[in-house]
């Protein structure tokens, strides 16, 4: 059977998640910002106080990450944790309407001068992300107040209406926007490299066959090989970027050091070497902020592999 009775249909289900994005897009950000941070808040309290999957998910991730936290501290990660995932929901509804100048005080950058110094090197620069804090935010400081445009990639959504939606919020934050299906995303990034370009990519979950397995917090999981593989196809530089907010209206962002291509070693093995350091320089800045990362998804193999039940 296709469905249980009274569940919407797939065409009315789309319809309706297409239609809330776009309410979304449409009211909040002509609310004034305190009702809007007030609104998502107690939203986001009420998500975390149904227990849903999403909460559960995120609260078992959290787990890995802090594992001597009690039950209790668990629950008030979650909870941080999902009023997190709202403030980015808020900001990313109002930031079409946000000045450069708005932009600009909305988030504060260190060791910037690793990205610039790429950039005036004439050589490519790919900066690396997982899902902490606003990625939409960094991106639209690197747009508005550096005044570099960047080439990104973004998951196909369901339904398609919503998937053009976020590439028209993304193209008019002024990043150009690739399908990650249909496989020609990775040679326009490789020649924007070349020319000297930026790439900016969410690199902290992938769960295809080309996935590269990492050590993370303490188990195993995948992650894009995409990354490291363009850094030794163009001799970009690639630079791990770490995100969080702190209880004030500024997010802050760190620019890591670059991951090196190793000097030796199969194209398998070097990428191996430098998705895990990746891969580590993530879980530094999710360690410190665990609140901010928003994996709201199965991540690590041990979570996607079926278990036996106990008789």
């Amino acid at each position: 059977m296709s469905g249980t009775q009274g569940e919407p249909k797939p065409g009315l289900k789309d319809r309706l998640t297409d239609g809330l994005y776009g309410l979304g897009w449409g009211a909040v950000k002509k609310l004034p910002e305190p009702v809007a941070q007030a609104l998502f808040r107690a939203l986001a309290d009420q998500v975390w106080k149904r227990r849903g999957k999403s909460v559960l998910r995120l609260e078992s991730n959290l787990a890995r990450v802090v594992p001597d936290a009690s039950p209790a501290r668990l629950a008030e990660l979650s909870r941080a944790g999902m009023r997190s995932y709202m403030r980015y929901w808020m900001e990313s509804f109002r930031l079409p309407t946000w000045s450069p100048e708005r932009i600009k005080a909305g988030i504060d950058v260190s060791e910037v001068h690793r990205l610039t110094d790429g950039l005036d090197a004439g050589r490519g620069v790919i900066l690396a992300l997982p899902h902490l804090a606003n990625w939409d935010l960094a991106g639209a400081w690197v747009t508005t107040d550096m005044k570099v445009p960047f080439t990104t990639v973004a998951e196909r959504l369901k339904p398609e209406s919503l998937y053009d939606r976020f590439v028209a919020y993304r193209e008019g934050l002024g990043m150009e926007v690739l399908p990650h299906t249909g496989g020609s995303a990775f040679g326009t990034l490789a020649r924007r490299l070349r020319d000297g370009g930026l790439v900016c990519l969410v690199s902290d979950r992938d769960l295809s066959a080309s996935g590269v397995e990492v050590t993370f917090f303490g188990d195993t999981a995948r992650m894009p090989a995409g990354p490291a593989l363009l850094a030794q196809q163009t001799g970009a530089l690639l630079l791990p970027v770490t995100l969080r907010y702190d209880g004030t209206p500024v997010m802050k962002a760190r620019i890591h050091p670059a991951v090196e291509v190793p000097e030796s070693g199969t194209r398998t093995e070097k990428t191996s070497v430098m998705t895990q350091a990746l891969a580590d320089a993530f879980a530094t800045g999710i360690a410190e902020h665990p609140e901010d990362w928003h994996m709201l998804q199965r991540l690590w193999l041990a979570d996607l592999e079926p278990r036996e039940e106990q008789s």
